[in-house]
């Protein structure tokens, strides 16, 4: 089982659709809604086009010292992605905030990691617009 993290903390999983991988994307779904995941070496160039048709983008990370999946939220955000965005794996709370900056709505993580990394440690960084040095220093 997984947690779902956001901006208000731990919740239970509430996509019910299923995901499909990118490999295995039709080239015409008319399904109700569509999920797909993405590895964390996938190119989001893959999907041009077919994103207005997408309700949910899963981005894996494989290891926490793995970032390409931040690139891959940015691009997809910058291709016109509306849809949820979700980083799924080994992203730890220290990263919680970077991931939203770029792009994600909500990250996926075990169990596991949410006992050794609890709630209040996410939340503390949940306030994540208000911590962006960049934007202060260009105010």
């Amino acid at each position: 089982m997984s947690v779902i993290v956001t901006d208000t903390g731990f919740t239970t999983e509430d996509w019910t659709a299923g995901f499909i991988p990118l490999a295995d994307l039709p080239a015409n779904d008319a399904a109700p809604a569509i999920a797909v995941d993405l590895a964390s070496d996938s190119d989001p160039a893959a999907l041009a086009g077919r994103l207005q048709d997408i309700d949910m983008i899963r981005v894996d990370f494989p290891s926490f010292a793995d970032g390409r999946g931040f690139t891959i939220a940015k691009r997809l955000r910058q291709m016109g992605f509306q849809g949820r965005l979700r980083a799924r794996g080994h992203v730890i709370s220290d990263q919680y905030a970077m991931a939203r900056r770029v792009g994600f709505d909500e990250v996926e993580i075990s169990e596991e990691l949410a006992a050794r990394q609890p709630e209040a440690e996410w939340l503390f960084r949940a306030d994540w617009q208000a911590n962006d040095y960049q934007a202060r220093l260009r105010a």
